[in-house]
């Protein structure tokens, strides 16, 4: 019988967990080339290549993160089997391991999360964040629950996941007294020539956007693109320019960055996903994120 050598996967899922096998080292008070070798056996053994370099960094292989998802498993029974002998409580919360696309607005992703957090038992929430391609390729080997996305599967791609719209808002455009002042009136042609905050190029709502102000033949002066949501309403809120955001969070951020509407479209819409390798979704906190979602989020988007 084949038996798994624990410290071999011990070592492993310490460095995809850290991210370096430098950071390991430091946690595990090992020297690397110890840290190498060992991974080199573990990866001998289970006949699979498990982590690759990006830059710095090691990264899991589809495989390694199937790998380090079944350790997570191992070394997290390992913890509770402690507490039981040293009589600590061992009620095991129910466990979701969620993706969000990297370039999706933080403020969505916590309301869409948030419903998770209100069952009627224990949920421990695990997040990633990541490009869709990476996501994609976690959930393919049941590394993740379920993906939340701002655009749903692409064409052509070969991961077998199902899309769940959530739900749909238009936009809303924010900005100082100053620029509310000059610029709301005769929205949105106003906004041409008008200073403009927008998402990065590779995001679905800024394809969106260029296309509606392209329609509409405006050319607004556009001072500064972000791939971080946050840091986009951080300079909105200075006064750098209009910024758009998702009407569903529009009160929101008009109360916390004191800014107010120079105008709306519907003509823009932000659609939001979940994808799971499943038609129909099974998982108890999914569930309770895809029905909140629709019923309130964007009930009213």
């Amino acid at each position: 019988m084949d038996w798994l050598n624990y410290h071999h996967l011990l070592y492993f899922w310490t460095v995809v967990r850290t991210g370096s096998i430098a950071a390991a080292s430091e946690e595990l008070r090992l020297a690397p080339p110890t840290i190498s070798v060992q991974i080199r056996r573990l990866e001998e053994q289970l006949g699979e290549k498990l982590v690759r370099r990006s830059g710095r960094r090691l990264l899991p292989t589809e495989i390694g993160q199937a790998v380090f998802r079944y350790a997570d498993e191992i070394f997290s029974l390992g913890r509770e089997l402690l507490d039981m002998v040293r009589g600590r409580p061992t009620e095991r919360p129910m466990k979701l391991i969620v993706g969000v696309v990297d370039v999706m607005p933080k403020s969505i992703a916590h309301r869409l999360i948030e419903p998770a957090l209100r069952l009627g038992e224990r949920v421990r929430v695990v997040c990633r964040e990541a490009s869709p391609e990476q996501l994609l390729a976690q959930l393919s080997v049941q590394y993740l629950d379920v993906v939340l996305s701002d655009a749903p599967i692409a064409p052509g791609v070969s991961v077998r996941a199902y899309n769940h719209l959530l739900g749909e808002t238009g936009l809303s455009f924010l900005g100082d007294a100053t620029l509310v002042q000059k610029y709301r009136r005769g929205f949105p042609k106003s906004l041409h020539g008008a200073p403009l905050l927008l998402q990065a190029t590779n995001t679905e709502v800024r394809r969106a956007i260029d296309q509606w102000l392209d329609r509409a033949d405006i050319r607004p002066d556009i001072v500064g693109e972000f791939e971080d949501s946050e840091l986009l309403w951080e300079f909105g809120a200075a006064g750098e320019g209009i910024f758009p955001v998702p009407t569903v969070l529009e009160k929101r951020l008009t109360r916390l960055h004191r800014v107010k509407v120079v105008g709306r479209t519907d003509a823009v819409r932000n659609r939001f996903y979940a994808i799971s390798v499943e038609r129909r979704l099974k998982h108890p906190a999914v569930v309770a994120i895809c029905e909140t979602a629709r019923r309130e989020l964007f009930g009213r988007g």
